[in-house]
């Protein structure tokens, strides 16, 4: 593998970068976008527990809000429940649009990589091929070992653009279709309790009580 790597020549050095780049990234969005931990399943019934049985305090607020994605707007929503429905769903899609831009946080870091890696094994091929015909106009067709050896740089680098472009390309879709199913589900979420909480028309003064 080290005998690819310098066969590759430098352009190797910055696709290993892009290598590791769209690893981390994968790795680090794919434990924050876990649909529990965005869009915890019993969030909602716990917040409706909330309202109707031990009021909404302001320490409830920052708990919820620092809980998960999904908390952090129905937060908002409860923090805007004495104001009208439509204060309300402004507020959150306000915030939910805070929440969607920190849920694509490096996905499109990883799309920039999808796109680099193919291009730096583009130049490590065009790069060999000038060197292969160099050797051709200085030694003749004759010697093998140095046309060889720059038709080898080519090859090296366009599958090592390849190898990590495919995969970089693959998660950069899967994440981006997770984080708009999460972001419906968010979004219905969060109208199923404004509407609800309306639909009440008042809630009783014990339970917007400020702590």
């Amino acid at each position: 593998m080290f005998e690819l790597i310098v066969a590759g020549g430098w352009v190797m050095g910055p696709i290993l970068g892009c290598s590791v780049i769209a690893v981390v990234i994968a790795v680090e969005r794919f434990l924050a976008l876990r649909p529990e931990r965005v869009v915890p399943s019993q969030l909602l019934s716990q917040v409706w527990h909330w309202v109707h049985e031990e009021g909404i305090t302001r320490k409830r607020l920052d708990e919820l809000r620092g809980s998960s994605p999904l908390g952090q707007i129905l937060a908002t929503a409860l923090g805007n429940i004495d104001h009208g429905r439509e204060v309300m769903k402004d507020s959150v899609e306000e915030t939910a649009a805070q929440v969607i831009h920190s849920l694509e946080r490096f996905v499109g870091v990883l799309g920039t990589v999808t796109s680099i890696a193919p291009l730096l094994g583009l130049l490590g091929t065009v790069l060999g091929m000038i060197e292969a015909f160099s050797a051709i106009m200085a030694h003749g067709s004759g010697n093998a070992a140095l046309l060889a050896g720059g038709i080898s740089k080519a090859l090296i680098t366009t599958a090592a653009g390849l190898i990590v472009a495919i995969p970089a390309l693959v998660c950069h879709r899967f994440f981006e279709r997770r984080i708009d199913s999460l972001v419906v589900e968010m979004q219905e979420r969060a109208v199923k309790l404004v509407d609800a909480l309306h639909d009440e028309r008042k809630l009783p003064a014990a339970t917007r009580k400020r702590g």
